[in-house]
């Protein structure tokens, strides 16, 4: 059971209230984590927006961005957050065998060596923030600039949400987003 009120929107501040249904209205599911989030409407307003400018408006290969989800997930244990994105890492290309093996991805043949420097540097900034420089040189032989700003932002951010929806346990959701435009909806 979660430890803070998941809030159906009639129970929401007004500025929560509103910004739930305009997301339903946008065709997008209403997470249990934005319910949990809207008992602090600018913190779900603006949580809800970094994610929709990573999700939707990055130069980041969503592939990469996904393994970097998944194993963040991974490494926090936050079941929530991993079952959420298993069938959008899919939409994006994520094989099933990247999937199961991403606990053990070093000693997995199912990486090639773009997704190893993602992963590798998802784990040093995840678990070590501070990256050491073969590392980040190795992530710089298949991203831009931008790209790697993009990446760490991500791995910042799906971060953050662990560690919202692990010491407040969120429960997941009934119903899966299923998909990228699911969360971001489309109308």
């Amino acid at each position: 059971m979660a430890r803070v009120r998941i809030l159906k929107n009639e129970e929401a501040p007004p500025e929560s209230k509103e910004f739930l249904e305009k997301i339903e209205g946008n065709g997008a599911v209403v997470l249990n984590l934005y319910r949990t989030l809207a008992h602090s409407p600018s913190t779900l307003s603006n949580f809800v927006k970094l994610g929709n400018v990573l999700l939707d408006h990055a130069e980041l290969p969503p592939k990469f961005r996904e393994l970097a989800i998944l194993r963040i997930a991974t490494l926090s244990g936050s079941e929530y957050e991993f079952n959420q994105h298993v069938p959008i890492a899919l939409e994006f290309g994520v094989t099933q065998e990247q999937i199961d093996n991403i606990h053990q991805w070093p000693d997995s043949p199912h990486f090639d060596k773009g997704e190893r420097a993602v992963l590798g540097y998802t784990d040093q900034v995840t678990l070590n923030i501070k990256v050491s420089d073969r590392i980040f040189n190795m992530l710089h032989k298949y991203l831009s600039d931008r790209s790697i700003v993009e990446l760490t932002t991500t791995i910042g951010y799906w971060g953050m949400i662990a560690r919202v929806l692990e010491p407040l346990e969120v429960e997941l959701d009934d119903n899966l987003a299923g998909s990228a435009e699911k969360l971001l909806g489309r109308q």
